[in-house]
């Protein structure tokens, strides 16, 4: 199975990457996560590795913190989430935010996630609250995410281009985590998010 790789990043979009190692390029499934912290094409990456094998297919998922690659094995355990739902919920939510919701039995934010019913949020919560111990959450993340009229703003815009509401929030974080007086006007925080999601 393979575990690792680390190899030149040939191109990557939010839910995909080519990584070249030694003459063979491997397709990678990756979350939005992962993609916001990938470098730029054509520079070394690095990805801790989950494969996933069928009859029909060998399909590699790929996470930048292995933290998310337990998140994601511990999402493949229960029933009704296979690799490709798990992979859309760690793209709709942060890691650490996802382990708060379901530590907390917090449905609200776990319904609020592409793909996942108030059934799948009450399995989770049912299956992973006790199972995740382990796995540290910095105390701000019980939270939610919210960054003012400029910030929804510029997520209304992002969504209405047509970028995935999950890509888009991440897009915004990853912008003002860069820069929080990207916050402050809508014109910069709209071309920062736009660059990240690049």
């Amino acid at each position: 199975m393979i575990a690792h790789l680390r190899g030149r990043l040939l191109f990557k979009t939010p839910n995909q990457a080519v990584i070249d190692c030694a003459g063979v390029g491997y397709e990678v499934t990756i979350s939005v996560a992962t993609f916001t912290s990938l470098p730029a094409d054509g520079a070394e990456a690095s990805l801790h590795i989950y494969t996933h094998v069928r009859e029909d297919q060998i399909a590699l998922f790929g996470f930048a913190e292995t933290q998310e690659k337990r998140l994601f094995e511990k999402l493949l355990t229960i029933s009704g989430i296979g690799p490709k739902l798990a992979i859309t919920v760690l793209s709709g939510i942060a890691s650490d935010r996802l382990v708060a919701a379901i530590r907390s039995g917090d449905y609200a934010t776990l319904t609020r996630i592409p793909g996942i019913g108030k059934k799948t949020a009450e399995r989770v919560v049912l299956e992973l609250k006790d199972k995740l111990d382990d796995m540290a959450v910095p105390v701000a993340s019980s939270t939610g995410t919210h960054h003012g009229p400029v910030g929804d703003d510029a997520l209304s815009a992002l969504v209405n281009l047509g970028y995935p509401r999950p890509i888009a929030q991440r897009a915004i974080e990853t912008a003002i985590a860069k820069d929080a007086a990207a916050g402050q006007e809508f014109e910069t925080l709209f071309r920062a998010a736009m660059a990240a999601i690049r």
